[in-house]
């Protein structure tokens, strides 16, 4: 079998992704629980893009131990540095660094020949060997640059002192058999290829990302890029959950494997998913909640009969436990604690009390607290900053009725400590509320999108709301979970004011591989 590492973007080409903005908390957890799950290499960042990203960087890499931490870096000595200073005191001091070969890439965004390019190229790689001890080059739009440049050019950056050698599918273009065909062209055209490991990162505009990673392991490919649940620039990466499960499932056919903890699968796309604001569509392999869901009567029959007649994937294998205890107001502190370990979790002992009274909160609420319930009060306890000064909500009351005007009244605390309440009305209760929460704030303030689910099942199930809003011209998501909807929606959209504040102070340069 061949050992693929698992190189993961989610903290980087990931947290890219439209309206998504963790904050540096909400990374570590992420970074953490990719660690448990058993990726090789995780991008946590680009150091050189912002403070933020550039302290998220450096607290990952001085956290996490048992996978590689890399960063990424424009070819330039400035990039570089800012990502030696982030990574440094890493387990594995290891730099992700691009440069586009395309012609049109070279021709309109570069503004440089050929000659250029590979110059430049070679002089990056060349000054970050100096500092790391592995250098990974992509070829920034490779599927649509010139074959034999890509031979001359990845050669010299070999030569260079390169370790890993990564072409992206930057747009997505091309079929598994194209991508793969490329793979096999380096292979058997560049002179020192043995010298490096070959890496496939692909997008999926044309719903091809996981086919083409799976193609370019077929043609020697031994790391494959991409992120949790797919996400990432416009349609998004590689979903590393499918090609790991197709791995391991089809083990007789590609006679490869990942290092993966294949039953940490579906916790890490949960995390991520809740962190995010980004929800997994219910028919998504592998992840998606009705992944092992049989409507037809004749699936029912078979998989009744011997589950694999309509499942190659078991729901254990990613982590699903049919076995669940249900936790109620009668539980003690001991219970949950082991609950808590039960879900991964590594918390302090005060972070336990908190989580403890906010569980004991929702039993005077709920009679029955499932594992959903507690993993929502979990990543909100482990991810909140309370140093951040913020508006909270205090209340909300709401005067509603079908031939009536609704009308909401807010009062919250604001980030200077004091106290405000205000009342507005709209044509719905949400709306209301909202027109509200745009006076308190006093600024302008759009909602761009809304989207609302439950948490678990029944009439007394939390609802969490995720909500996209521009708020004085800079755009961020935001989340809030409550057992009443609309209590929930007054709480993601001031916690999207509250990120597009602190977004706003640190303006981040994105980069699309």
């Amino acid at each position: 079998m061949r050992k693929i590492d698992i190189f993961d973007t989610t903290l980087r080409d990931g947290e890219q992704s439209a309206g998504v903005n963790l904050n540096a908390l909400e990374k570590l957890e992420i970074a953490k629980q990719l660690e448990r799950l058993g990726v090789d290499i995780m991008e946590a960042g680009f150091p050189a893009s912002s403070k933020g990203d550039f302290q998220a960087v450096k607290t990952i890499a001085e956290t996490v131990k048992d996978s590689s931490v890399t960063g990424l870096a424009r070819a330039n000595k400035k990039d570089i540095d800012a990502a030696w200073d982030a990574l440094k005191n890493s387990a594995e001091p290891r730099l992700h660094v691009f440069l586009a070969t395309s012609p049109i890439h070279m021709t309109y965004k570069l503004k440089k020949t050929p000659d250029e390019v590979l110059e430049s190229a070679v002089e990056a790689v060349k000054y970050a060997k100096q500092k790391f001890s592995i250098v990974q080059w992509s070829a920034e739009d490779a599927t649509r640059s010139d074959k034999w440049f890509l031979v001359k050019i990845i050669t010299e950056v070999i030569k260079a002192g390169a370790s890993v050698i990564n072409i992206p599918d930057t747009v997505g273009y091309r079929s598994p058999e194209e991508y793969g065909g490329i793979f096999a062209f380096l292979r058997e055209n560049v002179p020192n290829i043995d010298k490096v490991k070959l890496s496939a990162h692909c997008h999926d505009d044309l719903g091809m990302a996981a086919a083409n990673s799976l193609a370019a392991i077929e043609h020697g490919a031994t790391q494959v890029e991409g992120a949790i649940n797919g996400i990432g620039e416009r349609a998004g990466n590689t979903a590393l959950e499918e090609v790991a499960v197709a791995l391991h499932i089809r083990n007789d056919h590609y006679q490869a494997q990942t290092r993966l903890k294949l039953n940490e699968i579906k916790k890490t796309s949960q995390l991520i998913s809740k962190l995010t604001g980004m929800v997994v569509p219910g028919n998504k392999a592998v992840v998606g909640e009705n992944a092992f869901a049989h409507e037809s009567g004749i699936h029912q029959d078979g998989v009744l009969k011997e589950a694999s007649t309509y499942e190659i994937i078991t729901p254990e294998l990613i982590g699903l436990s049919s076995n669940r205890l249900v936790l109620g107001k009668h539980s003690g502190r001991h219970a949950v604690k082991n609950k808590i370990e039960d879900l991964g979790f590594n918390l302090s002992e005060d972070k336990i009390n908190e989580v403890f009274e906010a569980f004991k909160a929702l039993t005077d609420k709920k009679k029955e607290v499932t594992d959903d319930d507690l993993f929502d009060i979990l990543t909100e306890k482990q991810t909140e900053t309370k140093d951040v000064e913020k508006y909270e909500l205090k209340s909300v009351q709401l005067q509603y009725g079908t031939n009536n005007i609704q009308t909401a009244t807010v009062a919250v605390t604001a980030p200077d400590g004091s106290y405000k309440e205000e009342a507005a009305t709209g044509a719905g209760s949400v709306e209301a509320i909202y027109n509200t929460i745009e006076r308190i704030v006093e600024q302008p303030l759009e909602l761009v999108d809304y989207q609302i689910k439950s948490i678990g099942g029944g009439r007394d199930a939390l609802a969490e709301v995720y909500v996209k809003a521009v708020y004085n011209g800079v755009e961020s998501g935001g989340r809030g979970s409550a057992q009443d909807v609309l209590e929930a929606s007054a709480k993601a959209y001031l916690n999207a004011v509250n990120r597009a504040v602190v977004n706003g102070s640190r303006t981040k340069q994105k980069v699309n591989l």
